[in-house]
């Protein structure tokens, strides 16, 4: 999980200094590397490589908001809905981490590092013929 402190302005004109939340479960990961041929970060290197701008913005906006949630109050959950995405993109923080994420390589990537699980270990199966099938790793 990713804590990313951003300061703006509201449309108040009030400067506030937040704390927003990012996370990818390796269940998402998982689907969104069997989603895209190649995978996920085969698939950003070949937005970057056309140098297709208008795909990669439409990528770190999908990235940006398929990872932000709130964490519930007991720290159980982290919720994501429309709702909660909705709310976080009427920010100026949203428009602050997205300009940032556009235009810096390097923030970027520790952004999408940031999100994702660390990687663990795959236990043994109990029963070798009853194998999953292989999942790529992320």
């Amino acid at each position: 999980m990713l804590k990313k402190t951003i300061a703006y302005t509201d449309y108040n004109g009030t400067t506030r200094k937040e704390d927003f939340y990012f996370n990818l479960t390796q269940a998402e990961v998982t689907e969104l590397e069997v989603s895209v041929e190649g995978g996920i970060v085969e698939m950003i290197n070949r937005i970057v490589a056309a140098q297709n701008g208008k795909v990669i913005i439409e990528t770190f906006k999908d990235i940006i908001l398929r990872a932000y949630g709130e964490k519930s109050p007991d720290g159980r959950r982290f919720i994501k809905n429309q709702e909660v995405r909705d709310a976080f993109t009427q920010t100026e923080a949203y428009s602050k981490l997205f300009m940032e994420l556009a235009t810096d390589a390097k923030a970027a990537s520790e952004f999408v590092n940031g999100i994702v699980p660390p990687k663990t270990e795959k236990a043994a199966p109990a029963d070798q013929s009853a194998e999953a099938p292989a999942v790529p790793e992320n």
